[in-house]
């Protein structure tokens, strides 16, 4: 966001301490060193706890830090930690604390998480004075990320478990009669279900999720246009390139070239504002 923080110690010259918090941003593999990764490895022997918060959890996975774990980091980069950890189990849910690995989704639920810590810490008294001066009332880890996907007791609603079973096949998108079966419905209440609650036809609903999760592995990632595309369950990049765009108003390559020049815009402040001056 452009926001200047001066640093107290090089990655190779910190001491020793007692909490690692790595805080991932919207580029989760392309900076994460070799240094940041034997760093963490090191802290996960030593540190009391080592964590991620947000996609910091890719760097986690690259240091081998959660093999064999649960993984929980925001719910817009999921897909983009699928594609490259295939076999990681995620969780729906603020944070994790395991052992002494923390992970965090990132947002409001880092306020949680360090309430938790503190709790641990110092006491829940001491907590709770933190959480009423900050007016903030603790939410358990288990809480979901998102609104619209509560904790539901018995079935889930119909709508839930539509766009659940959408958004788990978006690389081998499956036909109205399929969604149908696997939900134990008549195609005919699919389709009612969806135009009453999104006004729109199933199939072109199934079509913007596939698309909104292109957009959030073109904005999380560096894979190829032609691994996005079928990742999201198109056959043709020119198929895929042609609905984006009129999804979005922009090419794929466009999104993520205009997104790419933004960030850099916001990389090093300091520096571009001494450039522009000159």
């Amino acid at each position: 966001n452009g926001m200047w923080m001066p640093v107290d110690a090089a990655i190779r010259t910190l001491p020793p301490i007692d909490f690692c918090f790595l805080f991932g941003g919207n580029l989760p593999t392309q900076r994460n060193s070799e240094t940041l990764l034997t760093h963490l490895k090191a802290s996960a022997r030593t540190a009391r706890y080592v964590g991620a918060v947000d996609t910091g959890a890719f760097a986690m996975a690259q240091a081998g830090l959660l093999h064999g774990k649960d993984v929980v980091l925001h719910w817009e980069a999921a897909l983009a930690y699928r594609e490259r950890f295939p076999d990681a189990v995620m969780r729906n849910q603020l944070y994790l604390i395991e052992d002494n690995r923390i992970q965090c989704a990132g947002g409001v639920a880092t306020l949680d998480l360090m309430l938790d810590l503190i709790g641990r810490l110092y006491g829940e008294i001491l907590a709770s004075e933190v959480a009423n001066a900050l007016v903030h009332t603790p939410r358990p880890a288990e809480t979901p990320q998102r609104l619209d996907d509560p904790h539901e007791r018995g079935v889930p609603p119909l709508r839930d478990r539509i766009v659940r079973l959408m958004e788990s096949n978006l690389d081998f998108p499956l036909s109205l009669a399929e969604i149908a079966e696997r939900l134990c419905v008549s195609v005919r209440t699919v389709s009612r279900e969806c135009q009453r609650r999104f006004n729109e036809p199933p199939m072109r609903l199934y079509l913007t999720i596939r698309l909104q999760a292109a957009r959030n592995l073109l904005f999380y990632e560096e894979f190829s246009i032609k691994d996005v595309a079928t990742a999201c369950g198109f056959s043709y990049t020119a198929v895929f390139s042609r609905v984006f765009r009129q999804q979005f108003g922009e090419t794929p390559s466009a999104f993520r070239a205009n997104l790419r020049k933004r960030q850099s815009e916001t990389y090093r402040p300091e520096i571009r504002r001494l450039a522009a001056s000159e």
